[in-house]
């Protein structure tokens, strides 16, 4: 079919471009005039998603809508700006165009709301399960690139961070083409459509201590590890809010620490209410990569990733 593809030049947009033209879908994709070079294949239609009617002028024939669209920073204007206004305006284009199917790709960490952009996702993630278009709200758990920042500093001798023992966390992390590949087949899966689909990646679930043990048999050495107390963090985001209440700058400092630590302290699982615990053996796989294949892929100089806002963490 004709697809509509937000989102583009993102990491997981572009691979999604990929995997759409793969599986012969006719892809359109919408993004800003100054945007790098797309996969070849797709057609491209220059505007801005976060301006009224932008999206409209791209929806002739459309069949499908794939939204990738993230805020870069978590920041609240940026949250509000682009997880949440961007996708409603493009949803209500895609309703008023007659487009029957959207595809959005979320996080598994509105699972439990507390930063701004988390809620920005889940106020989108309603409109559009009440919208009457056949949607697939797909809540991916960590991508690679989140857990490979440390890789680099590692591989030059310096020691791996954990936050506290190291087991505070896991994750089942899943990689871009995997994840591409998944929202691609929300398109044609009836089994996929109308629901809220948490998706992990190849298991068991790891913590930053066994990807420490990862990272040191890729290197066939022992990695050393330094341990930052949860403490440490929250004195930092204290003293960042408070000088934050005179500088603009230092208060969005803040709001990147507090995500950072909601990272450091959260599960990238799915989150079991009834038992108050996260749930490793309920969150769904998908595909075949693993994350050791990819440090090793990182090492080679065969991957690189675009860490962004991910270094951080």
């Amino acid at each position: 079919m004709r697809v509509l593809l937000l989102g583009a030049t993102g990491t997981i947009g572009r691979a999604t471009a990929a995997a759409l033209l793969a599986a012969q879908h006719e892809v359109v994709a919408l993004v800003r005039a100054s945007a790098p070079r797309l996969p070849g294949g797709c057609i491209r239609v220059d505007g801005d998603v976060t301006q009224a009617g932008a999206v409209a002028g791209a929806l002739h024939g459309v069949g499908a809508v794939i939204s990738c669209l993230a805020s870069r920073t978590g920041a609240p204007r940026d949250a509000w700006a682009i997880d949440h206004r961007a996708n409603s305006l493009a949803l209500a284009a895609a309703q008023a165009a007659g487009v029957p199917q959207f595809v959005l790709l979320s996080a598994i960490c509105v699972q439990k709301p507390l930063l701004d952009f988390q809620r920005a996702k889940l106020a989108f993630e309603a409109e559009l399960q009440a919208s009457g278009l056949t949607y697939s709200i797909v809540r991916p758990t960590a991508f690679f690139k989140s857990l490979s920042g440390q890789v680099e500093r590692v591989a030059a001798g310096k020691p791996f961070l954990v936050f506290g023992n190291g087991t505070l966390t896991a994750c089942k992390p899943i990689s871009d083409a995997d994840l591409a590949r998944y929202l691609v087949d929300c398109l044609t899966n009836p089994a996929l459509h109308n629901r809220i689909l948490p998706i992990g990646g190849r298991g068991p679930a790891i913590t930053p201590l066994e990807q420490s043990a990862m990272l040191a048999d890729v290197l066939g050495r022992d990695v050393r590890i330094k341990r930052v107390p949860i403490g440490l963090m929250d004195t930092i985001i204290a003293v960042l809010k408070s000088l934050g209440r005179v500088s603009p700058k230092l208060a969005e400092k803040a709001t990147l620490a507090q995500i950072g630590r909601y990272y450091a302290t959260e599960s990238m699982l799915v989150w079991d209410g009834a038992s108050g615990a996260y749930n490793a053996e309920a969150t769904p796989e998908f595909g075949a990569d693993t994350l050791k294949a990819h440090y090793a892929a990182l090492l080679r100089g065969d991957a690189r990733d675009d860490l962004g806002a991910h270094k951080m963490f």
